[in-house]
């Protein structure tokens, strides 16, 4: 069992169907001084995809701002992390499972659900919240219905029964994604700062143990498929789906945290894209060792599966951990309560191998750091792809008419109808949970509180990547802010096309550097994310989708903000109002276009703005705050309006002033015998204020047209009727 097995010569249609090229199959003749076995090959394939190496995105992702007296660990583990005070610490991470999703979208949700929980307890935090982002294809087209329910039935299904509350996060509708669906999972949760667990191996000698459910076929190249374009075939690609069971993860979670308590775990990392592959190189890079696995021991639930087969399954629930061998049979003991495989599949050795044997044959033999350390690296073209710009030439619009379509919208209606298909207050922690600007889960035993949102504008990205990316971070930075929260760090999640085509590469860079300079400015580092490129099918991209997981804190949740207004307050709009509609929501759904460009963010006035209003909850002089986004003015206060279940009467009439998506705003209702001191601070700190309407009534007024309130809920509510199930 010492030389490798004789290969027959590897055909290139094998080579194509795992997502290699012909120089990068020569780069790996050349690293091992001869010709690949097939389990060679697909271990390769595996760790050499976009997926698992970022190989078209690490020069870019490498610029993103990741330090700050807040991080304890940034990009390159299972998830970031960072410390929110008394020896705690939040781990959290935004994911993509697009691919799956699309060919099977129950399935594809739910494990993707199961992912990114994974990559959270597997530093030692228990889940405390989960938000998905996602993305669907136009209401009228065909695959849109049944892509939609299933997604949402997935993840409700898993994230319900795994028992962890989904508090937020994002969903649209748009021509782009009629061939690629986005599903976005984020997850978060609380490890105290030094009980905190990594994956770098250590130790010569040291068992590695394979934990959790039995290995199948289910899954087998799920990294290559997410690392290619889809075409008519598409279908064909089903099996590389995984499959989820969301109690043998809840049982895998306890067992895993119960052995945590002990001294018994080295290193741990759970099997996600491309298995046992890339868990078990990783944990022996970080750790500069050689890992030598024993493909028999591992359990298996189907015969006769092949090393190849074993190597590259991304099976569900599964985890792999360096053990203190003196702790073996206590940590046994542990799994077999929780009714989980617990085997010694192999050891750490010395040499920097990666050494897999099968019945008694050697399948692998390769560098172990060549695997990561010599993985791909492009420099791909790129050109900037911001599109001309074509002047907004308004015809004369009624505002209340406008409203009522906007409100009504399935961009900008209720999302009641989804999110309660999902347990938002299991864990009795949940505060805010799903329609506020950003939800809010209190901390056990303390005042504290973590805000979570979930921000990308597709529209504003595909016009000015740049901007796009700078407003995502901006936007999920006020959604903090309107809560009461400090903002802490972001995860992100960039979904792109084909980054071989040169105007695709450069949305990504534009948005990577639209993203880093607004994190730099807003103190909010990228700790963890993701990048799911080749979202596209038949040629066709989808908008760049950069999106953004932000996290804040309140240091007592008694502090927050609410959206809900109450009669006989006074509305007072901060930030200035230049009347901007590029790309704004008010013509795509009026005129059915996307013309003139973005609104341009302008960091200080965020970050001052959001300084202030926060200045002003210290006060006590905030009662409500909404920020403004998507619809301006207008549609914030309709959502105010119909949260707090009492009318608003708005004093301009102003088709630019109402639906302007000008960035930095944010819409509050305090008091009146306060104005005059907001006024005073506006001045004193040179924060624009003005009062721009009153809280009351039964009806929704602009200037001399009214909609009665019940009607504006009754459209609002029903928005996404023709879609769901």
């Amino acid at each position: 069992m010492t030389s490798i097995k004789a290969t027959p010569k590897i055909s290139e249609n094998l080579i194509k169907e795992l997502g290699l090229d012909r120089s990068e199959f020569a780069k790996i003749i050349s690293l091992l001084e001869r010709d690949p076995t097939t389990t060679e090959l697909g271990i390769f394939s595996a760790m050499w995809n976009e997926h698992c190496s970022y190989k078209s995105s690490k020069k870019w992702l490498k610029t993103l701002p990741t330090n700050g007296p807040q991080v304890i660990c940034g990009p390159g583990e299972n998830a970031g992390i960072v410390s929110i005070g008394d020896n705690q610490a939040l781990v959290f991470k935004m994911e993509s499972h697009n691919h799956p999703s699309f060919i099977e979208p129950f399935q594809g949700a739910a494990t993707g659900m199961g992912g990114i929980l994974r990559d959270v307890f597997t530093m030692g935090a228990r889940p405390i919240a989960t938000m998905n982002a996602l993305s669907f294809g136009e209401i009228g087209n065909a695959k849109t219905k049944s892509l939609f329910n299933g997604v949402v039935s997935g993840i409700g299904s898993y994230g319900n029964c795994f028992g962890v509350p989904n508090v937020g996060g994002e969903l649209r509708f748009n021509k782009s994604y009629n061939s690629n669906c986005l599903v976005n999972a984020f997850a978060a949760g609380i490890v105290d700062e030094d009980k905190i667990f990594y994956s770098a191996a250590s130790g010569i000698g040291m068992p590695v143990v394979y934990l959790g459910a039995k290995t199948g076929r289910d899954g087998v190249g799920g990294a290559s498929m997410a690392s290619a374009e889809f075409n008519r075939t598409n279908e064909e690609k089903r099996p590389a789906v995984q499959v989820g069971d969301p109690f043998t993860e809840k049982c895998l979670m306890e067992a895993c945290l119960e052995l945590m308590k002990t001294d018994a775990i080295i290193s741990i990392q759970d099997m996600g894209a491309a298995g046992l592959t890339c868990s078990a190189v990783e944990m022996g890079d970080k750790g500069d060792l050689g890992i030598e696995l024993n493909l028999n021991k591992v359990p298996v639930r189907e015969k006769s599966m092949t090393a190849f087969e074993m190597m590259l399954s991304e099976s569900q629930e599964r985890m792999l951990m360096v053990l203190n061998p003196k702790k073996e049979e206590h940590a046994k003991n542990i799994f077999d309560k929780w009714n989980l495989d617990f085997a010694i599949i192999g050891h750490t050795i010395k040499e920097d191998k990666f050494r897999i044997y099968h019945n008694g044959v050697l399948e692998a033999d390769i560098p172990l750091k060549a695997l990561s350390g010599s993985a791909p690296e492009y420099d791909r073209p790129w050109t900037n792809p911001n599109r001309i710009k074509s002047d907004v030439v308004l015809p004369k619009l009624n505002p209340i008419a406008c409203l009522k379509k906007l409100i009504k919208a399935p961009n900008y209606c209720s999302r009641a109808q989804v999110w309660e298909q999902y347990d938002h207050t299991i864990l009795s922690s949940t505060i805010n949970g799903p329609g506020s600007d950003s939800a809010l889960v209190k901390i056990k035993n303390s005042k504290k509180a973590i805000a979570f949102t979930c921000d990308v504008t597709p529209r504003y990205c595909v016009s000015n990547p740049y901007e796009g990316g700078k407003q995502a971070v901006a936007e999920s930075y006020r959604n903090l802010i309107s809560s009461g929260a400090t903002p802490l760090a972001i995860t992100d999640n960039l979904n792109f096309g084909n980054p071989k085509k040169q105007d695709i590469m450069g949305q990504l860079v534009m948005s990577i550097k639209g993203i880093g300079e607004a994190s730099e400015k807003l103190k909010m580092p990228v700790v963890s994310g993701n990048v799911s490129l080749y979202n596209e099918t038949d040629g066709v991209a989808i908008f760049p989708t950069p999106t953004i997981g932000a996290v804040g804190l309140l240091k007592d949740y008694n502090n927050r903000i609410q959206m809900k207004p109450k009669p006989g307050e006074a509305l007072w709009l901060i930030g200035e109002t230049n009347g901007h509609l590029g790309q704004s929501a008010l013509i795509e759904e009026m005129l059915g276009i996307n013309s003139g460009g973005p609104p341009l963010v302008d960091l200080e006035k965020e970050l001052l703005a959001g300084q202030f209003l926060l200045k002003l909850n210290d006060l006590k002089l905030i009662q409500s705050c909404h920020d403004l986004s998507d619809g301006g003015l207008a549609l914030a206060a309709a959502e105010m309006a119909i949260i707090g279940n009492s009318g608003i009467t708005l004093n301009r009439n102003s088709i630019e002033f109402l639906f302007a998506e000008d960035q930095g705003r944010y819409l509050i209702s305090g008091l009146p015998e306060n104005e005059n001191k907001v006024m005073e601070m506006s001045k004193e700190t040179s924060i624009p204020v003005i009062n721009v309407g009153r809280v009351g009534g039964e009806y929704f007024i602009i200037g001399d047209e009214a909609i009665l309130l019940a009607e504006l809920q009754n459209l609002h509510q029903n928005g996404l009727n023709s879609i769901l199930q």
